[in-house]
């Protein structure tokens, strides 16, 4: 697996994954939040982050990762890929590379909390709502 910069070309693809990956893990976000999500992410916030994804010796995206002012603001993997260490690959590039030391999970999602606990974050606060303000708990993660 290879990690490389993400070009405007892959946001579909990115798309793709990042839907699959929140189908997947995600299933206390409501439909409607989800679309409204899915809008956002495409037309703002992959443009706020530096992007980096993963791909195979095919060119194939398996999953991305979005670090912003320290921050990871997102880390996604096609679920066909989850287990397979991508996830961390990735995070350990965002950490390295980019500089993240910092990242806000969800707090039903516990598969991503137990994740970042195993790669070494831990948690330093909570906030009520996320971050467009709807009733989906976060938590906020340190190295």
């Amino acid at each position: 697996m290879n990690i490389e910069i993400v070009e405007k070309t892959d946001h579909l693809k990115l798309m793709e994954v990042w839907e699959a990956s929140v189908r997947a893990t995600h299933d206390f976000l409501a439909e409607d939040d989800l679309q409204e999500l899915k809008l956002l992410i495409h037309e703002h916030y992959f443009d706020a982050v530096d992007l980096r994804c993963a791909k195979n010796a095919y060119d194939e995206i398996h999953g991305f990762c979005g670090v912003y002012d320290g921050n990871i603001e997102m880390l996604f993997i096609s679920p066909d890929a989850r287990g397979k260490g991508i996830g961390a690959l990735l995070s350990a590039h965002a950490i390295k590379e980019q500089g993240a030391s910092k990242v806000d999970v969800n707090e039903q999602n516990e598969q991503a909390l137990g994740f970042y606990k195993h790669i070494g974050f831990k948690v330093i606060g909570r906030s009520p709502v996320d971050g467009q303000g709807k009733p989906y708990p976060l938590l906020h993660m340190a190295l």
